[in-house]
């Protein structure tokens, strides 16, 4: 027992190491330090692997693929919107609302719940005003975990300790009894924050991985590569002689330098009452039929002559190049690899459109923006092409790294553009998951899962492979990882032999004495393993604390569930630590120089409000 001790804090404390050095990737040394435990003999393989099954790190994943559904569908940028709309041009007066609105929906569902659901529309607001979103992620984390102290519900240890005191006899909590040691965290926290966000959190940079995907976005690159002029959209006739033609017999091309891009007729071939708008990428095969709208690209003379050849109609209201972007097709950018076959050859001859079943439709050469007659330009080393056709086309070619590259994230834009005006759904799909943790019809991991299957279901997220592209795997293993370190514990005898030393050596001091120790000693642990577990061990050390000095359970029970709740100073201290470092390019000192002060205040704060609420 002694060695597997002993073993056990050299792990530990090795762990502790490696994630202060920053030299190694979180979740390998969280998978590092469980196989340790698993050579030394400390955990069984079933053990070291429980972690990985755990309801909250499933939740977890599903809470990605909801956060996903809100940002893709814009509803991240709605609330975003509204919340600046309501903040004016104050930076300070949006810290205080943001940190507000998580507190309050914090209240009501656990903390892990509401960092996902919130962190898009965070990093949302943080791009949109050219800040950083590290300098909200940390105060979001903190905050939901403040949050967690508001109800009866809000978070796991506040169950925990209800139930120990059902168990022994005493009077469960009131669903709002720990709502006023919740109220003093929040606003001490708050101060806190809104002191410190501009000195101990980082400042990183200014507009976020973000600004970047805005410039490649579908809609910047029409804008980029002037296709708005240069895009006609006809109306075909009933009379034309274009009706019931193939594109490859007209030879549009070569007879008038125009490229056909897109077709959109109404369908009533579905079961709807509504017709519906069919569209499709044109390509050889593609059969023109009467009341079709051809979107075609060339100028407008080359225009002129195709419609009078063919008795077609210019529409008078000119399509926008966003008109090229929907749920099924986009355009996206590549570029041409230095030993590209294609260098050196023709846009006709290369066959482009055979070959990946996409249209090139613009051309960048150093600056200079080319969309007339690229037909005959001849390619060069460095060109960048505008493409458009299917998603699904574009994702395809991005696999392809011999003659071009795709720029962007094509996948990305591609997810964006099916969920677009599904924010209406993606809201409903939120408030129901909110409304089935509040009410408690099922276990929260499967109200979160239904809420994700619903999010894929309505499109809300693209498919199964999006959603599954969605999930941040790092913070998936390094939270499944580090959950069996309780185990290891609880096993190992370590946790139980510091607190009862603990309890005997402040024992004398009196009452205050041992819960100021019990606190401490429960948020020491609390910073590396989950809040839950951390509850689980000091509940019942709490309890025979308070028994054998003949006082009442309750306060010290209470800093049980408080100070597992102050898990701020390591990224491991909890899954919402865990879920922000990585979206805000966090490392593990910011977490400490942030969070050792706030502990320390937070300390000294609750041993005054938890006496002062709960009498010893």
């Amino acid at each position: 027992m002694v060695l597997q001790l002993t073993l056990t804090f050299l792990i530990l404390g090795i762990t502790v190491i490696l994630f202060m050095t920053n030299r190694l990737r979180s979740d390998l040394v969280a998978v590092l330090a469980l196989l340790a435990m698993v050579l030394t003999g400390i955990l069984s393989p079933a053990e070291a692997l429980t972690g990985f099954s755990n309801t909250v790190v499933i939740m977890i994943a599903g809470l990605f693929i909801i956060g996903a559904g809100i940002l893709r569908t814009g509803l991240a940028q709605m609330a975003g919107s509204l919340l600046l709309r309501y903040s004016g041009e104050s930076e300070k007066r949006l810290f205080v609302l943001l940190l507000l609105i998580v507190a309050a929906v914090g209240a009501f569902m656990s903390n892990t719940g509401t960092v996902a659901l919130m962190m898009p529309i965070v990093v949302s607001i943080a791009i949109s005003i050219q800040s950083s979103p590290s300098k909200y992620l940390i105060p979001l984390s903190y905050m939901a975990s403040f949050s967690g102290l508001l109800t009866l519900i809000a978070s796991p240890p506040n169950l925990i300790i209800s139930q120990m005191l059902v168990d022994n006899g005493f009077e469960k909590l009131g669903f709002f009894q720990i709502t006023p040691i919740g109220i003093v965290g929040v606003v001490v926290g708050l101060i806190y924050m809104f002191l410190i966000r501009n000195t101990l959190l980082p400042a990183g940079q200014t507009s976020g991985s973000g600004a970047s995907q805005h410039k490649l976005s579908p809609k910047q690159l029409a804008i980029d590569y002037e296709l708005g002029g240069n895009l006609f959209k006809l109306k075909v006739p009933a009379h034309s002689d274009l009706a019931g033609k193939r594109l490859a017999q007209l030879k549009i091309p070569a007879s008038f330098h125009l490229c056909v891009l897109k077709i959109s007729r109404k369908s009533m071939e579905s079961m709807k009452l509504l017709p519906m708008t069919y569209q499709e990428m044109a390509g050889p095969d593609s059969m023109v039929q009467p009341k079709d709208r051809l979107y075609v690209q060339g100028s407008l003379t080359n225009v002129e002559k195709f419609v009078a050849a063919y008795g077609l109609e210019i529409e008078e209201e000119e399509p926008e190049a966003s008109e090229l972007i929907s749920k099924q097709f986009g355009i996206a950018e590549v570029l041409l690899t230095p030993h590209s076959s294609f260098i050196n050859e023709t846009i006709r001859g290369i066959g482009f459109r055979e070959k990946y079943n996409v249209n090139i439709i613009g051309l960048n050469r150093q600056g200079d923006y080319v969309a007339r007659d690229m037909t005959k330009q001849r390619l060069r080393f460095g060109d960048s092409l505008l493409i458009q056709g299917a998603w699904d086309s574009i994702e395809l070619l991005a696999k392809e790294t011999k003659d071009v590259v795709v720029i962007g994230q094509p996948k990305e834009h591609a997810g964006v553009a099916a969920a677009s005006g599904k924010a209406l759904i993606a809201g409903a799909i939120m408030i129901l998951v909110v409304g089935l943790m509040i009410l408690e019809l099922f276990p929260a991991v499967i109200s979160v899962l239904i809420g994700a299957v619903l999010m894929i279901v309505t499109g809300c997220v693209r498919n199964m492979d999006d959603a599954y592209g969605q999930i941040n795997w790092e913070s998936i293993v390094l939270i499944a990882a580090m959950l069996p370190m309780a185990t290891a514990l609880e096993k190992s005898g370590g946790m139980v032999m510091l607190a009862e030393g603990i309890v005997n050596l402040l024992g004398p001091i009196g009452p205050v004495g041992v819960l100021g120790g019990i606190f401490l000693l429960t948020m020491l642990f609390g910073q590396f393993i989950s809040n839950t577990a951390t509850a689980v061990l000091f509940a019942p050390i709490g309890l025979s604390a308070a028994l054998s000095m003949g006082v009442s359970p309750y306060p010290y029970l209470i800093a049980v569930a408080v100070g597992a709740s102050m898990a701020f100073s390591t990224p491991v201290a909890s899954p919402t630590n865990a879920l922000v470092m990585t979206a805000g390019n966090y490392r593990f000192k910011d977490f400490v120089r942030a969070g050792i002060p706030l502990q320390i205040i937070m300390f000294i704060v609750m041993m005054i409000a938890i006496p002062l609420f709960f009498p010893l």
